[in-house]
């Protein structure tokens, strides 16, 4: 099974202040341990919510809207995409990876099963 974990941010995120290194050092270990355990397909940052652009289907007719987006209250800033054995796997790794972000870090992950194939 694979599944989607999408971390989302307040819009009006700011990163707290963190040494960068020991989170950088930590979030690449679980990656790497994830990668090691097949569990890691893919995985990234999002470019920041005000170079985003939205497309609108309505009636029958399409409109674009460039962010910042003013209705939302959270974003999607980044995405993993596992294949686990089960849905209790998927949070399992969802899990650790929030607990890399300790201190003042407030964020959601969403974990979201894919349809397959077939």
């Amino acid at each position: 099974m694979r599944f989607l974990l999408l971390i989302q941010l307040p819009v009006d995120h700011q990163q707290p202040p963190v040494d960068d290194d020991e989170l950088g050092k930590s979030m690449g270990a679980l990656l790497e341990e994830m990668a090691s355990a097949g569990i890691l397909l893919d995985t990234a940052g999002l470019r920041p919510v005000d170079e985003a652009v939205r497309i609108q289907l309505s009636s029958g007719s399409q409109t674009v809207v460039n962010g910042p987006f003013t209705e939302s209250k959270e974003f999607v800033g980044g995405y993993c995409l596992v294949q686990a054995r089960s849905p209790d796997e998927a949070t399992h790794w969802a899990s650790r990876f929030l607990a890399l972000h300790r201190g003042d870090w407030e964020m959601t992950m969403e974990i979201r099963q894919l349809d397959e194939p077939g």
